[in-house]
């Protein structure tokens, strides 16, 4: 009598994750899809909740309680992650035996259950790193304190003990191999084609120019110029129409710097579902931003890069080192300058000449070919299995 053989097993300790809308959360939605379609039993802890639940591709969600902390700002979504990756632990022990343990960061406390786990299991530790951490902390001003230090070491400390370093940015992994991470290998993000249509064409006349940036408003994205070039063009453009839609730390100062300067862009509340392609549909070129003063982002692809490239429509691009050349290698974008004098040039121009806007299908073809999510999900899965022996 012969017996099957015992399906492999992960299990993700993650700070987001289905049925939220973040990045990490679509991705890790994709990845595990793969991981089920190849026979895979997964386990995810995440926040969310209290009871027990199975995820839309029979995944097992085992989630910890949420704490309210997010609202107090940057100290306060780091104390949300403490509470999690405390609670992590025991709920990662309360499941089966894994194959692969994987520890998905930004959040940076997660890197701690994710190591604690899968040295009590004796299992290897895949640990994901979706941004230049600790670069970016130091170049965040983050005070760097007993905290501070202790965080940095525990961040550096997994990278060196995981069995695999996964980046999104071949940049960010090179300096890892630098710093003596052994396996380092590069999953870039991406986006489901499936799921995200074409905008349509929209006609416009020579100086009317609708200006769309949709996303993050944080620390990390520098959109104050946008506000600052809205202020100059209502003077000299007056039908350029400039719009930021989205949620994050710095929307309250964005807000005031844009009632400072008596309104001149719209700032409009996050959306969903079908209201993000109405705003697609009302756009004519979208806005990709990274601030210019923090060195890590020259190693850094803002996720939304690939969704924006996928709907059609024109692409500015206020980013340097590898997000300008992923932009400048799919078409239909325009890397530019990092002042305000360069963006209101830079729309300026885009406003005089309707024609320039009108870029086709090379965006959402260059990313059918190198950043289709599925696509991505399944060479994760290969991954995987390769580290699990399985």
């Amino acid at each position: 009598m012969t017996t099957e053989p015992r399906r492999p097993r992960l299990l993700l300790v993650s700070h987001s994750y289905r049925p939220e809308r973040t990045p990490p959360a679509r991705r890790w939605g994709a990845v595990v899809a793969a991981l089920r379609s190849a026979g895979w039993d997964v386990d995810v802890v995440a926040p969310g909740g209290v009871r027990p639940f199975a995820g839309p591709d029979g995944e097992r969600v085992l989630p910890t309680p949420r704490l309210p902390l997010g609202e107090a700002g940057r100290n306060g979504r780091f104390a949300e992650a403490v509470v999690h990756a405390l609670l992590a632990v025991p709920r990662g022990m309360a499941t089966r035996r894994p194959d692969v343990v994987v520890a998905t960061v930004p959040a940076l406390p997660v890197v701690v259950p994710g190591v604690v786990l899968s040295r009590l299991w004796r299992r290897p530790l895949v640990l994901e790193m979706r941004d230049a951490w600790p670069d970016l902390a130091h170049e965040a001003g983050v005070h760097q304190g007993l905290l501070g230090a202790a965080m940095e070491r525990v961040v550096t400390g997994g990278q060196r003990a995981a069995r695999l370093v996964v980046t999104v940015t071949d940049g960010f992994a090179e300096t890892l191999r630098g710093r003596g991470v052994r396996v380092v290998r590069t999953l870039g993000n991406g986006v489901d084609l499936a799921r995200l249509a074409v905008a349509p064409r929209r006609e416009r006349a020579a100086g009317e120019l609708h200006v769309l940036y949709l996303g993050n408003m944080g620390e990390s994205q520098g959109l104050e110029r946008l506000i600052d070039a809205a202020a100059t063009l209502r003077r000299t453009r007056p039908g350029v129409r400039v719009r930021l839609v989205g949620e994050g730390t710095r929307r309250p100062a964005l807000e005031a710097r844009n009632a400072e300067l008596g309104s001149p862009a719209e700032i409009l509340g996050p959306v969903h579902g079908a209201a993000v392609a109405e705003q697609y549909a009302w756009a004519d070129t979208l806005v990709v931003a990274l601030r210019p003063d923090w060195p890590s982002f020259r190693h850094t692809v803002p996720s939304k890069t690939y969704e924006v490239l996928a709907v059609g429509r024109h692409v500015t691009g206020l980013v340097t080192g590898e997000a300008a050349r992923t932009l400048e290698a799919a078409g239909g974008a325009e890397v530019i300058g990092p002042d305000v004098d360069d963006l209101v040039q830079h729309l300026t121009a885009l406003a005089d000449d309707p024609h320039r806007t009108d870029v086709g299908a090379g965006g959402r073809d260059w990313v059918r070919r190198h950043a289709d999510l599925p696509a991505v999900a399944r060479r994760y899965e290969r991954v995987l299995r390769r580290v699990a022996g399985r």
